[in-house]
């Protein structure tokens, strides 16, 4: 198995894309979390004339593997700063720098780049397979066997500079599940590390007397196991990474939009929206026959193919 270094910061979302990827090329991948020098965490990327100023030494320190991964724009700029003869560098997401600089990049087609070195994928990377969601289903069944059907799996994100998820919008969503929950549907709800906690206590408020599971971030992590009990899932619409999860699974997915903007995210939504493979949250539950939608499998046995390994 060929070894290779991931590089990026350690968020949630970056991390299992860049774990994804390197895990469906058959790569033994090693984590570098980045680690910047003061101020340059905050100087935007396209201002790091060199990165070696920017990020801990440690990461440029040798002997490197025959693969870096780059993912987010720190983690690009990194990557490119180590490509070499006997170093293939690989981006994940637009790097916002010249394409050139890379042996292979990995886009999402929200992201609106293309050329002879680019991997055009309808979502974000991720870690779910079809023998993951089996093997957790197996662990969760039995846990979530006390809650009503058709299960709900409902993915919390949070404000994040694009959209915002605050207290009234908690209160919202809260008030829409209770209706699913009062005519008959089971909830099992995971909040991220960005979700804010009055929407956390709007949602406990509102949704535990009813009966709904709400994760409490003790023990085991339930969220792939949430994937691959779920009936339907409602997800926030502010995170390309938690929809791609979502509609890599069988169930059917609908979004809860959130007040905001963002053109490259509200582009995703939207497509996977016209493929008929999400609809947006109206406050009722709705069942359709759907696949999993998922390119993560192809784009790594690809990424193989251009590397020549």
């Amino acid at each position: 198995m060929l070894d290779a270094r991931i590089i990026c910061t350690d968020l949630a979302g970056l991390k299992s894309q860049a774990l994804g990827l390197a895990e469906a090329a058959g790569l033994a991948a090693e984590f570098r979390p980045l680690r910047f020098r003061t101020p340059w965490a905050h100087i935007p990327t396209n201002f790091w004339f060199n990165p070696r100023w920017a990020v801990a030494a440690e990461l440029f320190a040798g002997p490197l593997p025959p693969v870096v991964i780059g993912a987010g724009g720190a983690g690009a700029r990194v990557a490119a700063a180590l490509r070499s003869r006997e170093v293939k560098a690989v981006c994940i997401q637009h790097p916002r720098m010249a394409l050139s600089k890379f042996d292979a990049i990995l886009a999402g087609r929200h992201d609106g780049i293309e050329g002879p070195n680019v991997i055009v994928t309808r979502t974000a990377l991720h870690r779910v397979t079809q023998a993951r969601l089996a093997a957790e289903r197996d662990i969760w069944a039995p846990r979530f066997a006390h809650l009503p059907r058709p299960l709900v799996a409902v993915l919390l994100g949070g404000s994040n500079g694009r959209y915002k998820f605050e207290a009234a919008e908690g209160q919202a969503l809260a008030a829409q599940l209770a209706a699913l929950a009062r005519q008959g549907a089971g909830l099992m709800i995971t909040p991220s590390r960005r979700t804010a906690p009055e929407v956390v206590a709007a949602l406990r408020a509102a949704l535990e007397p009813l009966g709904a599971w709400i994760w409490d971030f003790t023990g085991e992590n339930p969220y792939f196991g949430m994937l691959a009990c779920a009936d339907a899932i409602i997800v926030t619409a502010d995170s390309v990474s938690m929809v791609s999860e979502a509609v890599a699974t069988s169930a059917p997915v609908m979004l809860a939009r959130l007040p905001g903007k963002s053109a490259r995210i509200g582009a995703f939504m939207d497509a996977l929206a016209q493929d008929g493979r999400v609809r947006d949250f109206a406050g009722r539950l709705e069942l359709w026959d759907t696949a999993p939608l998922d390119d993560t499998e192809w784009a790594g046995q690809e990424l193989r193919r251009r590397l020549g390994v």
